[in-house]
């Protein structure tokens, strides 16, 4: 029996070294209107998760509003933490670090997941993972994918991101382009709520992106001739505000003609979705393919690893990775998308990133130094080389996109 439990002992993981440790890893995720969290595994197994939506809220109010957000996540925070163990069937004992979203994101929701990260950390004695957003959407993929291997070139577009960048190692990146004003899924939020779309009860509980999306597969594309933006320009940056004042007027026009008031709709909306989709599409596959050419002009990915992931919560439309697939077998490249689940905001990737770091050690703070761990609104994605972009002034013959004017 003291044979038994000398051997138990020995071979309990938590004295075993860190090498042939399944180290898990506790996740954070609030950094914007979602309070997630989720514990994976160092070989990449997703051990139990839980997150509380505030769709309804933001559907009510018209969009996210900082301080309630920041009110429910402090509501909610605590039991999501708690049923994800109780998924997992573990304790805090068992978790070997927590990771949680410290940047960008809403200053107010980031400050309550960095707290409560801290004070898990203080109180079970756990070393602290620092996330950036960014990085976490980037690097999910290589949970989904194991055979995804660095570097890669990462295409991020969300309600409050659009960017695209290579990924050189877990904290190495180069960015290549970047929004310089709105983001994709805004536009799509924002038109959705112009044209009082929730008021169908058929999309009532939907994002906006998910609407506009759904509306428009029984629309023409080029019902309205909208100008792309940015087109003199010889970079990867993108611009969304532009379009999206554009069809507002064409909005406004168009329910000037119809006689429409109050919360009735435009018989002609499936179109206009339509046209806005396709002009963005248009917009980022342009974008996109430079960056893809620059790459390849600068050997920034040796041939082996000629690959695009692409993920963030407006990766989940349909519409846009059939258009990025088009881009990506004309240029030679593999395109990578995580499935919906885990391009949206959620804790397992905030999870994994920490993974990822815990093996290379690198942004490990120990639960004794957590001071200088602070959250921070604003933060780009690595090096910033848009200038390098433009400079090289490339000419980009223009893939045909003409199968989604009939899509």
């Amino acid at each position: 029996m003291i044979f038994k439990n000398i051997l138990k002992l020995i071979f309990n993981p938590r004295f075993l070294p860190q090498k042939l440790r399944n180290r898990k890893v506790l996740g954070i995720e609030t950094s914007c209107d979602d309070t997630a969290s989720a514990i994976v595994c160092e070989n990449g197994q997703i051990l139990g998760e839980h997150s509380i939506s505030q769709q309804e809220v933001v559907l009510r109010y018209g969009g996210i509003m900082p301080t309630i957000a920041r009110d429910l996540h402090e509501i909610n925070i605590e039991k999501v933490v708690d049923k994800t163990l109780q998924n997992a069937n573990l304790t805090m004992n068992d978790v070997d670090a927590i990771a949680v979203t410290t940047k960008p994101g809403l200053i107010m929701s980031l400050m309550v997941g960095t707290k409560y990260a801290k004070h898990l950390s203080k109180k079970y004695k756990k070393p602290l993972l620092p996330i950036h957003h960014m990085e976490a959407h980037a690097l999910t993929a290589r949970l989904v994918y194991k055979n995804i291997q660095y570097p890669f070139t990462t295409f991020l577009i969300s309600g409050g991101h659009c960017l695209i960048a290579v990924v050189h190692s877990v904290n190495r990146y180069s960015l290549l382009g970047k929004s310089i004003d709105d983001a994709p899924g805004e536009a799509f939020d924002k038109l959705a709520r112009r044209l009082k779309l929730h008021n169908l009860s058929k999309y009532r509980s939907l994002s906006g992106g998910a609407v506009v999306e759904d509306l428009a597969k029984n629309g023409n594309p080029l019902a309205f001739n909208i100008p792309e933006p940015l087109l003199q320009y010889p970079n990867c940056n993108f611009s969304f505000s532009g379009i999206k004042s554009y069809v507002t007027n064409i909005i406004s026009k168009e329910e000037l003609k119809f006689d429409i008031l109050g919360d009735n709709i435009l018989p002609n909306a499936d179109d206009i979705c339509a046209s806005f989709q396709y002009i963005i599409t248009k917009h980022l596959c342009r974008r996109l393919q430079r960056a893809l050419e620059f790459v390849d002009l600068k050997k920034l990915l040796p041939d082996k690893n000629r690959i695009l992931i692409v993920s963030g919560g407006a990766a989940s439309n349909n519409y846009f990775r059939h258009a990025f697939k088009i881009i990506c077998d004309e240029v030679g490249y593999k395109l990578f998308v995580p499935p919906p689940k885990f391009c949206t905001d959620n804790g397992i990737m905030i999870a994994w990133n920490g993974i990822e770091k815990l093996k290379t050690n690198i942004g490990i703070y120990n639960y004794t130094e957590l001071d200088s761990i602070y959250p921070m609104s604003q933060s780009e994605l690595g090096t910033d080389i848009t200038n390098d972009v433009q400079c090289a002034n490339i000419k980009c013959k223009w893939i045909k996109l003409t199968e989604l004017q009939t899509r």
